[in-house]
């Protein structure tokens, strides 16, 4: 099946949004409730519209990742890319020699970020990810971000292993999807979409432990089975940055994106299931 155009592809991803979200109604609810609290100043028509969408950019992208199997990296290149503005700024800090974290959310085609990274540009990617509760699935969610080009790296070893990574002349980029829900006693709380968020301190942690720079990537749909990723400076001065402060800056970042394209973020996600702990 991967090796269908990109027309047939969408068309059995129509015939998916029928089942999916028309007669199966897949997370529905919680999609709704999420749309509902984070846009209240919306109309339900417009509500509506923007959850119609996501549905068919949610199918879009289960067939945008079984194409991962047989897409040559030319091919890949000419649906996702960076930015010559992202470039130039990868540049600046690379050229020093450093390492860079690169803050992203979960928008577009977030799983193609990592490949477009390597593709593009000439600079190492370093991936920290959360696996997957499923070994078997996280195998093969793991196999389609690597193709050879990625190194990934589990978030509970990633300070070890970037104790031990030095850039010397060959600086790399660090990516880290950061607007996964964490573990209530580890959450650095925020407004975010009007609701009460908690956050994972891990990319300001790891930027302050090795005074690295951090850019926030805003990953957005062209047109279909197409993406474009810019960069935006979040901190070029990670040590003297306040507390929480890299953080707030990424969730800014974050929630401008999603206002722009509301429909290519992932709102099937129980993104608001814990509530911030009463202090005594």
């Amino acid at each position: 099946m991967s090796l269908a155009p990109f027309w047939i592809l969408n068309g059995l991803s129509r015939f998916l949004y029928v089942i999916a979200y028309q007669l199966i109604g897949y997370r529905k609810s919680v999609v709704r409730s999420n749309l509902e609290k984070s846009f209240p100043e919306k109309s339900v028509a417009e509500r509506t519209k923007i959850e119609k969408e996501f549905y068919k950019h949610f199918c879009d992208l289960i067939f945008e990742n079984l194409k991962l199997f047989s897409i040559t990296n030319q091919q890949f290149k000419k649906y996702c890319y960076f930015t010559p503005q992202a470039i130039d700024l990868f540049n600046r800090f690379h050229q020093q020699p450093t390492n860079a974290i690169l803050a992203l959310g979960h928008n577009g085609n977030w799983e193609w970020s990592l490949i477009a990274h390597q593709l593009n540009y000439q600079h190492k990617i370093i991936g920290i990810y959360h696996p997957l509760s499923s070994k078997n699935m996280d195998a093969l969610i793991s196999k389609l971000r690597d193709r050879g080009l990625v190194e990934l790296v589990a978030m509970q070893n990633a300070f070890r292993f970037l104790i031990g990574y030095q850039p010397k002349n060959k600086p790399g980029s660090i990516g880290l999807i950061a607007d996964q829900t964490p573990p209530k006693e580890s959450s650095f709380w925020l407004d975010f979409l009007n609701q009460d968020t908690p956050f994972f301190g891990g990319p300001e942690k790891i930027a302050k432990k090795f005074n690295l720079p951090v850019l926030f990537i805003a990953m957005r749909k062209v047109k279909r089975n197409t993406y474009e990723l810019d960069a935006e400076l979040i901190t070029d001065q990670p040590a003297n940055e306040p507390a929480g402060e890299i953080t707030i800056r990424y969730v800014k970042y974050l929630e401008a994106l999603i206002r722009e394209q509301p429909e290519y973020w992932l709102w099937s996600h129980r993104r608001w299931k814990h509530k911030r702990p009463i202090e005594n």
